[in-house]
């Protein structure tokens, strides 16, 4: 029997459990998928990040392209769809899902073309929209995504595990929900490109799309209530908060006193840098102050970085020399932006290192390029693939 929450599955009345999945935790995922349900598994496919890998036996595991969408990402979109559409009554599809995964499967509903999406994802991610309005639109231009597998699936039942990479755990933000309810529509992804300012330089074959969704000409995603979600069920099984709570019993054992933000952090990196070090001023010491949650950041100028970069150099802005504070900001995947960085640890020296190698971090924050600057002040902090994905985490230490 598989039993998860209040939902038992058994297995020996099954034709085949298939496993699919999309997200930077996927490999980790189907590992874990393997070794509790080993050769019950008839049949496997997960699409992760480039580099998120590791071994698995019977689930095949395709790498794409994140955070713009690629071919072999529309590739592997379709061979899930194929799959999906390929099960019984009596078959289990087991649906992996984390972060990351909207971006890996890419599946533009015709005549849409796979450029057309990334130039739309482009134009969002540069100006600074949150991953709900984000998924809004990719929504509403996919064959995939706003419960759309779940609608392929139907009417085998669908068992999604879910890591939330989205701040409250929302079923139709994370991934762009493939197997949840959509709550958004056209119009709700007309208002994202308006109120973001991109319009007018979104593709035609996107606007036009869209405009026809609008107007009820295109059927619009699966919604709350359709009987296709009948037999479909979405469980979190981890989320930021795991992460904070985890931060802050490590804190504790290390003999520093734990003090948790009591909300998620989200809006610009800059702000939020700025709003943290005001709430941590009058820690008394030894303690560890501690976030999660997920910023953006508005691209105003031409460098490299991420918002965790991009919140640490903000940090070290307003850290006046002497300050016996040191601020850690990364991204619990391993990968903050464009770059090889999870994020940066900064204290009071960092301005002084970097200007030590001819840089002003003044005009690297305003120019979006807080990677040079903090690779150049020995401040970044590069782990690697982590093969999870569940927001940020944001420390402030007073020893």
């Amino acid at each position: 029997m598989l039993t998860v929450e209040d939902r038992a599955f058994d297995l020996r009345r099954l034709d085949r459990l298939i496993v699919l999945g999309c997200g930077k935790a996927g490999a980790a995922m189907a590992g874990a998928v393997e070794g509790a349900l080993g050769d019950r598994i008839a049949q496997g496919l997960v699409v992760v990040k480039d580099g998120y890998t590791a071994p698995t036996r019977c689930v095949r595991l395709a790498e794409a392209g994140h955070p713009v969408p690629d071919a072999r990402g529309q590739a592997a979109a379709a061979g899930l769809v194929k799959l999906a559409r390929s099960a019984g009554q009596n078959d289990l599809i087991l649906f992996l899902i984390s972060g990351g995964g909207s971006a890996l499967t890419p599946a533009p509903a015709p005549p849409l073309t796979l450029e057309e999406k990334q130039s739309v994802t482009r134009l969002l991610l540069a100006a600074g929209a949150t991953i709900n309005e984000l998924n809004a639109v990719r929504k509403h231009l996919s064959l995939f995504k706003g419960g759309q597998l779940a609608r392929a699936a139907w009417p085998a039942p669908v068992l999604a595990l879910i890591l939330s990479d989205v701040i409250g755990d929302p079923l139709d933000v994370i991934a762009s929900g493939p197997t949840a309810p959509d709550p958004t529509t056209f119009a709700d992804a007309l208002a994202v490109l308006e109120r973001r300012a991109v319009r007018e330089r979104t593709p035609a074959a996107i606007l036009a799309r869209l405009d026809a969704g609008a107007r009820g000409e295109v059927e619009e995603t699966p919604k709350p209530g359709d009987p296709i979600f009948e037999g479909v069920t979405n469980v979190i099984v981890g989320n930021n908060e795991d992460i904070v709570s985890a931060a802050a019993d490590a804190a504790e054992n290390l003999g520093y006193q734990p003090y948790v933000l009591p909300r998620a952090l989200e809006g610009e990196a800059g702000e939020a840098a700025r709003y943290v070090l005001s709430y941590a001023r009058g820690l008394v010491r030894p303690a560890c102050l501690i976030a999660g949650g997920e910023t953006t950041v508005t691209v105003r100028g031409r460098g490299r970085g991420g918002r965790c970069q991009e919140f640490a150099l903000a940090a070290a802005l307003a850290l006046d020399l002497g300050d016996d504070r040191v601020v850690l900001a990364a991204g619990t995947d391993g990968t903050d932006g464009p770059t090889d960085a999870a994020g940066a640890l900064v204290d009071a020296g960092t301005l002084e290192r970097g200007r030590a190698a001819g840089l002003d971090p003044q005009r690297a924050l305003d120019d979006n390029d807080a990677y040079t600057f903090l690779r150049a002040s020995g401040d970044l902090l590069v782990t690697g693939p982590t093969n999870t994905n569940l927001l940020d985490l944001y420390l402030i230490v007073r020893a």
